[in-house]
């Protein structure tokens, strides 16, 4: 899943202070605390990961389940 890898933005400067920026966004639903969930997607796969381990598993959905899911959420249910 190449669109969801990390990569430097064209902005950072060459001092170290870098910004990296990706195809992973926070949920809405993610609180102030740091205990985020972070989605992205490719149009073939949807990736989740928690943003406190950016380098850890990520669970991998095709693009029906995930929407099937998150109206499942949407819901309430």
């Amino acid at each position: 899943m190449t669109s969801a890898e990390w990569r430097k933005s064209s902005f950072s400067g060459s001092n170290g202070n870098c910004v990296e920026v990706a195809a992973w966004r926070k949920s809405s639903f993610s609180g102030s605390n740091g205990n985020c969930v972070e989605m992205a997607a490719d149009g073939s796969v949807v990736a989740v990961r928690d943003n406190k381990d950016p380098e850890g598993a990520r669970l991998t959905f095709e693009p029906a389940v995930w929407r099937a899911f998150a109206e499942t959420l949407k819901r309430g249910a």
